[in-house]
């Protein structure tokens, strides 16, 4: 019994290095975020095909965002955080979610596609090896993180809204996508 449990503590134990192992070459780093971040848009956009247009309004309470301010809080901040990790200037300097005619359909998917597509096109174009420089937000006291770490930030914020839109495209009685891993 003994012999078993140390031989699957031996197993375990590699099994969670092999996982936390990251590629070494930055350039693989990098070319794995734009491959993550393409597929985190395909998986975007397969929500915002799955509503209706005439749902985009829905709440399912009236204190929270609709799903179109849902994916339009989702678009700001993926340009937001990923603009300090990509040297590139937020090109959206307004509030999306009270734009007035940003909540169609046709905007939200605008929007949200421009997003993706700035993080995409500026890990492209980043030079890998600048990813653990340190960039603060600017002001005395404000966080400040690597490069790498701020991307990371916006490919997180990104799959926490489009988790939560999950619930709104139930509630209208709609099955969502399913998973996209790979």
């Amino acid at each position: 019994m003994r012999k078993t449990l140390a031989i699957a503590f031996v197993l375990a134990c590699s099994l969670c290095n092999t996982v936390n192992a990251q590629p070494s070459d930055p350039n693989s780093i990098r070319d794995q975020m734009v491959k993550d971040w393409q597929r985190a848009k395909e998986y975007t956009q397969s929500y915002m095909d799955a509503m209706p247009a005439d749902k985009y309004g829905f709440k399912a309470v009236d204190s929270i965002r609709s799903f179109a301010e849902q994916l339009l809080h989702l678009a700001q901040g993926t340009i937001f955080l990923s603009s300090y990790g990509l040297d590139k200037k937020n090109p959206w300097m307004f509030n999306l979610e009270t734009s007035p005619g940003a909540a169609s359909k046709d905007s939200v998917m605008y929007y949200v596609n421009a997003s993706y597509d700035f993080v995409i096109e500026g890990l492209q174009a980043i030079d890998p090896m600048k990813m653990s420089e340190t960039v603060s937000m600017g002001a005395p006291g404000t966080p400040s993180a690597t490069k790498y770490a701020w991307i990371n930030k916006a490919f997180e914020h990104q799959t926490h809204h489009r988790g939560q839109a999950t619930i709104y495209i139930r509630l209208v009685g709609i099955r969502p996508p399913g998973e996209k891993l790979f």
